[in-house]
């Protein structure tokens, strides 16, 4: 396995690199034109069709330098022509980054076009959405697939999607999929694929078992580093500051920090799906413009979160980890870890969020009491040089000197965006709980009556609801003054057969 490594990058185009025009022109129109380092070093060898394994830290351009060559090559290849069968496959961990890279790949190929004059086809399929649009596409022609592993599996065991007409396989953050137990899921998947195919590898890290699989599925492939593979795992260019903060005062810490003078759009990482939902809220509360990512929202609102978070509508996205590698924008001003990551490599990738593209970032790291031993941990493998977070406050002086924060701000700005439910005044809606909606409609109509003696017991229908005490009382039922009473009678019996004159006298 050859090694490449560097750590500058020159100021050589794409097109400089033997790149397509028709993909040129749509990066110039992105405002993209000079590579990055990995890309500069990948391409060349991408573009001949050789075997690689890409590592570089997050935010170094990933992505187009497997893009870039994967488009050019499946559109310029004569001898294989763009029938509508897959050409190339990209496997990503993560829906978000699915979303991602699927985006990325319809900006630079825009102007591609497949036989006979069909357009260029990059289809994303990843859980979470419906299979019959994701069915369709394949079935009316994909050039190019980028989805997530169970997805991925899942329609090409029932014989929606065709691996065997690939010449470009990638396997992306293939890291963070060994993390996340898909291992299994793309070795079966790796099965599926025809073995004269071009394979790449990228990845942030490169642990044991992932070195395992490359050796496995690729060709004598060549490891490119664009950076010293010494240096600092985290970004020169995002300054780091981590505080000891009770767990009681956090929200109010970050409220003041989002007041920062500059602060743009940020990334606050909770490592619990409940904690990011209550983090959200709570800065909705207090005004501010924001957003969640997390495991128990449904894929659309996920979506839609990330939709509005790079259109700027809000400016801050709440997120747990399965986000953090999902969210590719250049301009995000400062991360925030509302709890201390798990280890090492997810305060890489937390952090990672900003300070790319050659922009400066800060990440705040707020550490409790209960986390110091994994902070400690984290501090002594990434050579941070900070063993014991300084005790602050959200009024902590040095606190605002640090971040910049202007000294009169408070805990809210503006009105709050979050509004209690109104409730009705329609008696009618009072009517049918939330139980009454869940429950069967077999159950809800039931009305058998009961007798007494040979009597009808017109003052209790089994099964019935009890009514709004705000509804008109319905003719022949008990009132409020009789049904305690006959309440009282129904739970204790005589032992000796008694008329029942509470339901007789409700009767009359």
């Amino acid at each position: 396995m050859t090694a490449l490594t560097t750590s500058t990058t020159t100021e050589k185009t794409f097109a400089d690199l033997g790149v397509r025009d028709e993909i040129v022109r749509a990066l110039a129109e992105d405002g993209k034109q000079s590579p990055f380092a990995i890309q500069e070093l990948t391409m060349p060898l991408a573009l001949a069709g050789d075997d690689l394994i890409g590592q570089a830290r997050t935010g170094m351009g990933k992505t187009l330098a497997f893009g870039v060559p994967l488009l050019h090559r499946v559109s310029t290849d004569t001898n294989r022509p763009l029938t509508g069968t897959p050409r190339a496959l990209i496997v990503v961990p993560t829906r978000e980054l699915c979303i991602q890279v699927h985006g990325d790949l319809v900006l630079a190929g825009k102007y591609l076009t497949a036989d006979e004059g069909r357009k260029f086809s990059v289809e994303a399929i990843y859980g979470g959405r419906p299979y019959e649009p994701q069915i369709e596409a394949l079935g009316k022609g994909v050039d190019v697939v980028v989805g997530t592993p169970g997805r991925l599996l899942d329609l090409a065991q029932q014989g929606h999607l065709q691996l065997g007409g690939l010449s470009v396989l990638v396997l992306d953050e293939a890291d963070e999929m060994l993390d996340l137990g898909f291992l299994p899921d793309i070795e079966r998947i790796l099965r599926l694929t025809p073995d004269s195919r071009q394979a790449m590898l990228f990845s942030a890290t490169m642990p044991d078992p992932i070195i395992t699989l490359a050796r496995t599925f690729m060709n004598q492939p060549t490891h490119i580093r664009a950076e010293d593979p010494h240096a600092n795992a985290t970004h020169d260019s995002t300054k780091q500051y981590v505080y000891r903060a009770h767990a009681l005062d956090k929200v109010e810490m970050v409220s003041r920090i989002l007041q920062a003078t500059g602060r743009g759009a940020t990334m606050i990482f909770t490592r619990t799906k409940r904690t990011a939902q209550k983090v959200a809220d709570e800065l909705a509360e207090r005004g501010f413009k924001v957003g969640a990512v997390h495991g128990d929202l449904g894929q659309i609102a996920r979506e839609k979160a990330l939709k509005s978070f790079r259109e700027k509508a809000i400016d801050v996205l709440v997120a747990t980890d399965v986000a953090a590698r999902g969210i590719d924008i250049d301009d995000i001003t400062h991360v925030i870890n509302f709890q201390c990551p798990e280890d090492e490599k997810t305060y890489v990738h937390r952090i990672g969020r900003t300070g790319r593209a050659g922009r400066t970032g800060i990440a705040v790291t707020l550490v409790d009491w209960d986390e110091l031993e994994r902070w400690a941990m984290i501090n002594r493998e990434l050579n941070l040089d900070c063993p014991d977070p300084p005790e602050t406050y959200s009024r902590s002086p040095h606190l605002y000197e640090e971040l910049d924060i202007p000294s009169d701000v408070t805990g809210s700005v503006g009105a709050s965006r979050a509004k209690p439910a109104k409730k009705s005044a329609d008696p009618e809606l009072k009517r049918e709980s939330s139980t009454d909606k869940d429950r069967p409609a077999r159950a809800r109509s039931r009305s058998r009556r009961r007798t007494r003696g040979g009597e009808l017991a017109t003052g209790h229908v089994e099964g019935a609801e009890p009514v709004a005490t705000d509804a008109p009382t319905p003719e022949g039922a008990c009132s409020d003054e009789t049904a305690p009473a006959a309440r009282r009678r129904r739970r204790r019996r005589p032992r000796k057969a008694a008329p029942a004159t509470g339901s007789a006298a409700v009767a009359e």
